[in-house]
């Protein structure tokens, strides 16, 4: 195959997919134009925190040699992918950002990690985050903050900021992020890619650094949906060593993607996602109002629905992650804070002065919201918002706090459980990127990505690129 390194950078994973496997494209070929492309851009965008450059080129000769003798495992054999630094990887550094474990090295691999290995990934490093998932982009963590690829001086979102970066930069083909309250879907959103939050109990948490427990979430983040379908593929199922994780049958994500929507029922909350007075930019509500009518134009109804108490959704989803995370990090904020980055360190101490009875009546809040939106999802096959209130902030001046006072159009979907993706929806005056929301019944992530494929492949911002 001719093609320059930028255009097997921008390459989907289902178009080299096919190459790879029929000898094509050698893997190893694939893997030097990203490593190449990294060390050209990333100076820039800050988004690898580890580089793994000969490992990555050992997996990629043992990937194209088991290709060659016809050991093909399947469509991410031989693709370069990177790993949010909070998955557990056996003899790779593994730091969650922080000052508290700079030096940390795991001995054994997070189930996913374990899983993608299977698949034949080829790794690329370890990306940056939020420290320990939670904060916002601080330059006194451990390493200095991602940066947007549509602008260099805006966030990325977060927490899984390096894996949004990456992905839209072309430094990888695929990655792993985490989602407690959006950090998934946010990076997703401001970064113009494809990231899915799972049903909780669809993908095991089992070696990635816990947040909030019960409401963590491990997903992959693409440029497309079919690429989201394919890694969540190989990650999803049962796992013997999370017991948060259901034995319900893992569908074929690939399948049905083609169907189209016509006949779908789409539902609309629009009390708190479109009515959230000025937290909410006008571009971003004329975007998804865009996107509805897409949808209707592809044989979708479109209706309005009423999610009731959703808007307390948000002060459930942060008092139980607050709680939760001050659990955890309990010990070493009492016997080392200062090693904790300024951001972190005060949002977890905020977690240590919630009472029992708050995160009783937050659960409590919690049970409502659930039972609210499986009223909702029993009239409508799925609910369509906004991922984020506006594009990406400028990371200058950028107050972690933020994300403690505006409105939040993940943290629900954090709260029940249920399935959720952000897919481009647009992009704002200023160039920058734009997500559509999309949430369905719990374990139908099939319908999910269904319904962000026909929209996908209608509007056609994937072939969209920012210049780095």
């Amino acid at each position: 195959m001719t093609a320059t390194p930028t255009e097997l950078c921008y390459m989907t994973i289902a178009q080299a997919a096919p190459l790879l496997r029929d000898g094509q494209l050698s893997p190893v070929e694939l893997t030097r134009a990203f490593l190449e492309r990294i060390e050209a851009i990333d100076g820039r965008l800050n988004s690898y925190v580890t580089l793994l450059p000969e490992r990555a080129l050992a997996q990629a000769r043992a990937a194209e040699a088991e290709i060659l003798r016809g050991d093909y495992r399947g469509p991410l054999h031989g693709i370069p992918i990177g790993l949010k630094d909070l998955y557990d990887t056996a003899g790779i550094l593994t730091t969650a950002m922080s000052r508290v474990t700079p030096d940390r090295v795991p001995t054994e691999d997070a189930t996913t990690v374990a899983r993608l290995n299977q698949a034949g990934t080829i790794l690329l490093g370890k990306l940056a985050m939020h420290e320990f998932a939670l904060g916002g982009p601080d330059f006194t963590s451990l390493f200095p903050p991602a940066r947007n690829p549509w602008n260099l001086a805006h966030i990325p979102g977060g927490s899984s900021s390096g894996s949004g970066a990456a992905v839209a930069a072309g430094l990888c083909m695929g990655a792993l992020g985490s989602d407690t309250g959006g950090s998934i879907r946010g990076p997703a959103s401001m970064c113009g890619i494809v990231g899915i939050k799972p049903t909780y109990g669809r993908v095991s948490n089992f070696g990635v650094v816990p947040l909030s427990w019960s409401q963590d979430h491990c997903g992959p983040m693409t440029w497309t949906v079919a690429d989201n379908a394919l890694m969540l593929q190989s990650l999803a199922g049962h796992d013997p060593k999370d017991p948060t994780t259901s034995t319900a049958p893992v569908p074929d994500y690939s399948a049905a993607l083609r169907d189209g929507i016509a006949g779908m029922t789409i539902g609309v909350p629009r009390r708190y996602f479109f009515e959230a007075g000025p937290d909410v930019e006008p571009e971003t509500l004329a975007a998804i109002e865009g996107a509805l009518e897409v949808m209707a134009e592809l044989g979708a109804t479109v209706r309005d629905v009423d999610l009731p108490h959703v808007e307390q959704s948000r002060a459930a989803n942060q008092t139980i992650m607050m709680g939760e995370a001050f659990a955890y990090h309990e010990h070493n904020l009492k016997t080392r804070r200062q090693d904790y980055g300024a951001m972190v360190r005060d949002r977890f101490l905020l977690g240590g002065m919630l009472t029992i009875s708050d995160y009783v009546q937050a659960q409590r809040v919690r049970s409502l919201i659930k039972r609210e939106m499986a009223d909702a999802l029993r009239e409508v096959d799925v609910l369509v918002t906004p991922t984020s209130p506006k594009p990406a902030a400028a990371l200058e001046g950028y107050s972690g706090g933020a994300t403690l006072t505006g409105p939040s159009f993940t943290g629900p979907f954090n709260a029940s459980g249920i399935p959720a993706i952000s897919t481009p929806g647009g992009f704002s005056s200023d160039g920058l990127p734009i997500g559509l929301q999309i949430a369905g019944k719990p374990f139908d992530e099939a319908t999910v990505l269904r319904v962000a494929y026909a929209y996908e492949q209608a509007a056609r911002w994937f072939e969209r690129r920012p210049e780095v």
